[in-house]
């Protein structure tokens, strides 16, 4: 049987976080198929047509779906889930909002959050905040679950040449209505695509010296910005910065982190393990535990990092 991948998007372009979760289906069978629900989505289904490994999408375009409501998009998926053998889904706020409905509603057990496949019915996922690794055997029939897509490098946007096919399938569940949202607008990118992250942790004592120091860096950088808990808890920094709080994975090849204490990085390890380098580890706590335990190198300040923090002193 095939494996449905349902696609991450915002009803106008394909969300990375879908490229790396086909990388994983594509490790558990060769028919991938992805689902594109949204409203005036056909060029989302485009996108997704292109990407290595897919082999159809299905399109389900409906303003039903034009704000992905867990109700109406789990109800899709749980409708044609019987062509499938297993289901995935990114583990984003979308992803975890309406995944647990579709294993309720197909009397399944369902896998969170993934990291890597041993074969179609075992997998790896993290516990203890990324302490330990649980290896999960499932016996089920259907397999619904989520995928870390940190753990997973993307498939190829380009390359693929799969069908696009328009499913005239509109579930409403009738209890739920979009109301409106709120987001904050900036320039910079989405924790989940970004290739740099600026982390800050308790050593820069309040949220003024977070906005002075780390803000401007990340901006000159072009990077992400994310604060370890120990910050939000200590400092009194937003609750969304946290990397996983906000439900947003980091996706970042190298992080930057100023003022971490050793302590921090060990509460997060879940998220500095999806890293392949640290640099400029704010003490030596810091440094061995990323050195020794994690097995990350510990990059010292480059000429564009040292640039940035001259930039930033004369500011």
């Amino acid at each position: 049987m095939a494996i449905l991948v349902y696609a991450e998007h915002d009803n106008a372009s394909l969300k990375k976080a879908t490229l790396n979760t086909i990388a994983a289906a594509k490790q558990m069978g060769d028919d991938v198929h992805v689902l594109v629900a949204g409203s005036g989505a056909q060029a989302v289904a485009d996108e997704a047509a292109k990407a290595d490994g897919v082999t159809k999408v299905l399109l389900a375009d409906n303003a039903a779906y034009e704000h992905q409501l867990a109700g109406n998009v789990a109800l899709l998926v749980a409708d044609i889930a019987g062509d499938y053998s297993h289901i995935l889904a990114p583990a984003t706020t979308t992803g975890k909002n309406f995944m647990p409905r579709v294993a309720a509603l197909l009397d399944v057990s369902m896998l969170s959050e993934i990291s890597a496949v041993v074969d179609a019915n075992t997998f790896e996922r993290p516990i203890y905040a990324g302490n330990a690794t649980a290896t999960v055997k499932t016996s089920e029939d259907k397999v619904v679950l989520t995928v870390r897509t940190t753990a997973f490098d993307p498939v190829a946007s380009e390359g693929g040449s799969a069908s696009v096919e328009t499913l005239d399938n509109v579930q409403d569940l009738g209890k739920s209505s979009f109301v409106n949202e709120e987001m904050a607008k900036s320039d910079r990118p989405e924790l989940t695509s970004a290739s740099i992250v600026v982390s800050g942790g308790r050593a820069l004592a309040n949220g003024e010296n977070f906005t002075k120091y780390i803000e401007p860096l990340a901006d000159k950088l072009g990077a992400a910005v994310r604060s370890s808990l120990a910050a939000v808890d200590a400092v009194g920094l937003s609750d969304g910065l946290v990397e996983g709080r906000g439900h947003q994975r980091a996706g970042a090849a190298v992080g930057k982190v100023d003022g971490v204490h050793g302590l921090d990085i060990v509460a997060h390890t879940d998220a500095v393990a999806a890293e392949d380098a640290l640099i400029g580890v704010a003490d030596d706590g810091g440094r061995a535990f990323v050195d020794g335990v994690l097995g990350l190198p510990v990059l010292e300040p480059d000429p564009v990092h040292a640039h940035a923090v001259s930039q930033l002193q004369q500011m």
